[in-house]
């Protein structure tokens, strides 16, 4: 009767070691392998034997991850007192070193953002976090890129999400803008008097040269004013005429001069 119970016994058990040294891996999975606690080799995708009690299996997701940076306070190189968010898209690339080289890769990533969140943003003024959000995006991605090769983790994308600012610093900030566009206006209004000063001073060159072109003006204004229909026409004195009768006035003799 024992011995029966014992072949009876060992189906079970053989079903038992074969369950526990199957894993199946999935397209985006691997599985990093350690023999006796000394790493063997990574393998993957499919089906994969492990001899039960000499091997262990570590498995590790190749997709790429969305880590949420929490709000970090940072001081600008101009200090101001700013509070930033971003968002780390990372992904691991090596499964042997991102299982033997830290803990936890994807904590140890999270932290990694956020110092180096504090520290890029800490190297630029305000107006830059603002203007040129895109510049600083790919300085973080470069820098956390460096940091996390040893990891097996290549940092694909680095986003700002939210730079939030106080009220005063906003109002400031609104300020700034409208002198800014009072100051365009300005420039610009002084560059059209400019142009507009080169061309007058190139039409009396014009009509200097051309005595027969300033007539012609004088009767097209002549023809504009009487196209107005106003009640009361002022005819303007050509300035020829005018300065041929002083002309005459100065070349006439004077009382009890003889000519």
């Amino acid at each position: 009767m024992y011995w029966e119970l014992g072949y009876g016994f060992i189906p079970i058990l053989l079903i038992m070691l074969v369950v526990a040294s199957v894993r199946i891996l999935r397209e985006y999975e691997r599985g990093v392998v350690f023999q006796l606690g000394r790493f063997w080799k990574v393998k993957g995708p499919g089906l994969i034997i492990l001899i039960p009690g000499i091997q262990q299996m570590v498995r590790v997701d190749l997709r790429t991850v969305v880590m949420d940076v929490p709000e970090q306070d940072v001081i600008t190189r101009d200090n101001v007192s700013v509070k930033v968010n971003a968002v780390v898209y990372a992904r691991v690339v090596d499964p042997q070193l991102a299982v033997i080289q830290v803990e936890n890769y994807m904590v140890a990533t999270s932290q990694l953002a956020q110092t180096t969140l504090r520290a890029i943003l800490g190297k630029h003024e305000l107006d830059q976090l603002l203007a040129e959000r895109e510049q600083i995006n790919q300085d973080l991605q470069q820098v956390l890129d460096v940091q996390t090769d040893a990891w097996g983790i290549k940092v694909t994308n680095v986003e700002i999400k939210h730079v939030d600012l106080n009220e005063n610093m906003i109002r400031a900030i609104a300020k700034q803008a409208e002198a800014e566009r009072e100051r365009r206006a300005k420039v610009i209004h002084a560059e059209g008097e400019l142009q507009a000063s080169a061309k007058l001073l190139e039409a009396a060159n014009v009509l200097a040269e051309a005595p027969q072109a300033m007539q012609l003006r004088y009767l097209q204004t002549l023809t504009a004013i009487a196209g107005e229909k106003n009640s009361t026409i002022i005819f303007p004195m050509p300035i020829d005429l005018i300065a041929s009768v002083l002309d005459r006035l100065t070349d006439r003799p004077r009382p009890g001069e003889r000519g």
